[in-house]
């Protein structure tokens, strides 16, 4: 039993010696006073954890909480594989594959939404363990549902266009 466990944790160091364990995310918040009636502050949280098997190839999840203070809410989980085609030492290019599953509540909301596709982007290597990421459009397909008519919504295609970019950091171990 004793050099089963040895084992394994010998294994375990072996493959971690040639990844990287990499967390990141991004978030945001905004203000907007609209005449004649209350403001309304929105919030997005997207927490990334992944891990580099080697210098092309890293998988990845991604979960995420956005809402209004007097609105729906939404949260999202979104596991990815991502392949970097273009690499030196200061900057990437990738594109993540990925699914992502996303169910919107509160205020009389009721919808679960699922997509997969490809997400291509660019990262920034800022120092040896920070780099600032963007993703830039979205080809594939979506479906949401609204659970309270029953109502969906299909679609297949590209989005890319300057309201579908979104930018964090990470940091890698």
């Amino acid at each position: 039993m004793k050099k089963l466990f040895l084992t394994m944790v010998v294994a375990v160091m072996a493959i971690s010696a040639n990844a990287q364990v990499y967390v990141g995310g991004g978030f945001g918040v905004a203000s907007t006073s609209v005449d004649g009636s209350d403001d309304v502050t929105t919030y997005k949280f997207v927490p990334e954890v992944g891990y580099a098997f080697n210098k092309e190839w890293a998988a990845g999840v991604a979960f995420g909480w956005e809402g209004a203070d007097k609105g729906a809410k939404t949260v999202s989980v979104n596991p990815y594989v991502r392949w970097t085609f273009v690499s030196n030492n200061r900057v990437s290019a990738f594109v993540d594959g990925g699914v992502e599953y996303a169910h919107l509540y509160g205020n009389g909301a009721d919808t679960d939404a699922f997509s997969f596709g490809l997400k291509p982007g660019v990262a920034v290597n800022l120092t040896n363990h920070l780099s600032f990421v963007s993703h830039i459009g979205f080809l594939g397909y979506s479906h949401a549902k609204d659970n309270n008519s029953d109502t969906k919504a299909d679609q297949w295609g590209l989005d890319f266009d300057g309201r579908n970019i979104t930018f964090g950091l990470y940091y890698s171990f």
